[in-house]
């Protein structure tokens, strides 16, 4: 039974409305805007059905004349009967309606009256008795099956007797060995010598005599065999066993003279001394403006690419001439004709391609091409444009609206309201093993200073050997660029940590607190890397975010992945909704990319991480200075992206 059955246009202007449920009218707003935000806004059309609640939504795009046709039923029904609807409405609504849309235009579906509840109801009709005429599959009568058709006496088996199909499959498996064989055998024969046929010597011999024969020979392989190897002895060489462990000449077994951390000093100043060290070393751009964070750029050659194509496609038609040369130019372009699937499946096999060779997630490749299809099958196209460009053109709108977010995060802004309620702005960063979050965080913690921000870093990550020494050098470095007589006495950045071994939860908690009680603006948390597989670690870090309610979860993910990114992230979000007790658990709230400047143009691991978690990316990790932090430009990777 279906709760409703909507059409409306891509406008937003509501054409006819079917409710099969008694309630308010307004009970399909909700799960359309839903649709439309979620779905259609962010162009995620590679699947026909969505899921708000406790209902599921399928639906289809009339790209002719913008129309969106949405059928709402319960999740837990199976209707088969949904897809064959959408489609018979579809069709029925489009011929009803059709001069109306093109002679009209807009005005046709503003003053336009569409009755269609009994054409709807008819439909309905055919489709819920379409289902019900499907008879269930019967069983096969003995009648019908093979076995009735076999004799009784095939089926007669004798002791020791093979039956005559595995015997004929052995002999057609094993006939090269036996042609092999025989071509030995008559080889090693002497010329004048009568080879005896094998038919006469099994009618001679009985059981007992071949199977004496058979053993003969058998111990004869083996002595002969034995001799060979008898002949050419190996030398018995001894090899040691084990591997003798390396000594450094300046190595030291005791732990505690390589133990660093000193858990007596946070908050301390004197504890993390100046560090002398060359500026331009850690800051790279010294021509920079501080504070800000630059967008980051990519140089298209896309007039380039123009060119290339305008010089390829000009080549065929200089060899045909005259008037072959100038249809053979016009075959490629398109006018006043809807697209089919059949014109933009070449393309979108290219298409996708090239997005997997640029290092997009496959999966996440297919879908993107499914709804591109979807958003221009049977759209009219305009004179002189190529099926290509049109192609190209719509997957590119599709990409920058994939990485621009739903929600901004702004993180400036919300550190300045935390401010205002006079309490500290924390940030959680978590990833996997070696993608650089306490690197990335010692950026972020440089930008933030420079915007005048006071910043308490968090050691959590209590398991790494380093890691807080890591924390450390970079405390010590910040301190040295921004010291403290610069900014009226007031250390800008300090160092929380209680050595190794700890509750990473019971020390992000404290560090909140004396945050709370020094008047610091912001709190990073560092935590350890773990792989989303590891059930353990992943409560731990389930626990550390739900115990503390940081205001910014970050996911730190490098741009080298492929399809694993999707992995990370899907299974991240899985387990930190799984091991939060909370009633509505605490998720990603956005996205680090690092190592961006190691992957040329292969930028796919954005699009697949954005289009995975609907999340934005809030940094990205363009270098190994303080000052190589970018904020993601959607038009410049989209850029890099579609680069041939």
């Amino acid at each position: 039974m279906l709760d409703f059955f909507t059409i409306f246009s891509k406008g937003g202007l509501v054409l006819w409305c079917f409710q099969g449920v008694r309630g308010p009218a307004a009970a399909a707003t909700a799960p359309v805007n839903a649709l439309i935000r979620s779905v259609l806004l962010q162009e995620r059309g590679g699947n026909n059905s969505f899921t708000h609640e406790a209902l599921t939504l399928k639906y289809k795009l009339d790209n002719q004349f913008e129309l969106v046709f949405v059928v709402g039923f319960q999740k837990i029904l199976t209707l088969t009967y949904v897809d064959k609807l959408i489609d018979d409405v579809h069709k029925e609504f489009r011929d009803k309606y059709r001069n109306e849309f093109q002679q009209k235009g807009t005005l046709g579906l503003l003053n336009g009256t569409f009755d269609f509840k009994d054409d709807f109801l008819r439909l309905l009709r055919e489709a819920e008795e379409s289902s019900k005429v499907r008879a269930p599959t019967v069983m096969k009568t003995f009648e019908q099956s093979v076995k009735s058709q076999k004799t009784v006496k095939c089926m007669i088996e004798t002791r020791g007797e093979k039956p005559k199909e595995k015997v004929k499959t052995k002999k057609n498996k094993g006939s090269k060995k036996e042609g092999v064989e025989t071509v030995t055998a008559s080889n090693k024969a002497a010329p004048g010598e009568k080879q005896p046929s094998s038919a006469g010597d099994k009618e001679e011999l009985t059981k007992d005599e071949i199977l004496q024969k058979n053993r003969e020979e058998f111990f004869k392989r083996h002595m002969k065999a034995g001799e060979k190897s008898s002949k050419s002895p190996k030398p018995d060489t001894q090899k040691e066993k084990g591997k003798k462990p390396r000594v450094w000449d300046l190595g030291n077994s005791n732990a505690k003279v390589l133990d660093y951390s000193d858990s007596t000093t946070n908050g301390n100043s004197e504890a993390c001394p100046v560090e002398e060290f060359d500026p331009d070393v850690a800051l790279g751009d010294r021509n920079r403006e501080p504070g800000r964070l630059y967008d980051l750029e990519y140089e298209s050659d896309e007039e380039a690419e123009e060119e290339k194509v305008i010089q390829n496609t000009s080549k065929p038609s200089t060899k045909k001439g005259g008037l072959g040369g100038m249809f053979g130019m016009l075959k490629g372009l398109v006018g006043s004709k809807s697209l089919t699937r059949e014109d933009m499946d070449p393309v979108l096999e290219k298409m996708k391609d090239h997005l997997i060779a640029k290092n997009v997630a496959a999966e996440i490749a297919v879908q993107l091409c499914e709804s591109v299809a979807k958003k221009l099958e049977g759209k009219v196209m305009g004179t002189f444009t190529t099926v290509t460009s049109t192609v190209k053109q719509a997957l590119q709108e599709a990409l920058v609206q994939i990485l621009q977010p739903q929600r901004r995060v702004d993180v400036l802004r919300d550190v300045m309201d935390a401010q205002r309620h006079r309490r500290p702005y924390v940030v959680t960063f978590c990833g996997v093993n070696g993608v650089g979050k306490s690197t990335n965080l010692a950026k972020i913690s440089f930008w933030l200073i420079e915007n005048g921000f006071s910043v308490l870093i968090a050691a959590c990550d209590t398991f790494r050997a380093g890691a807080v020494e890591q924390l450390r050098t970079h405390t010590r470095r910040l301190n040295a660029l921004h010291p403290p007589e610069s900014h009226g006495g007031r250390t800008m950045v300090q160092l929380y940590e209680k050595g190794y071994g700890k509750d990473a939860a019971g020390i992000a908690m404290e560090a909140i607190s004396y945050a709370r009680n020094q008047g610091f603006d912001v709190v990073l948390v560092d935590t350890a890397g773990r792989m989303q597989d590891n059930a353990p670690l992943m409560t731990a870090l389930a626990k550390l975010i739900a115990v503390n309610a940081p205001d910014l979860v970050l996911f730190v993910g490098e741009a080298l992945v492929g399809n694993e990114a999707v992995d990370q992230l899907v299974k991240f979000n899985k387990a930190l909704a799984d091991h939060s007790m909370a009633q509505t658990p605490r998720l990603i709230d956005g996205i680090v990319l690092t190592k961006f400047d190691t992957i040329d143009d292969k930028v796919g691991a954005a699009i697949s991480m954005t289009y995975i978690t609907s999340k934005p990316i809030v940094f990205v990790g363009t270098g190994q200075t303080y000052c190589d932090l970018r904020s993601l430009n959607a038009k410049a990777v989209v850029a890099a992206l579609m680069k041939a």
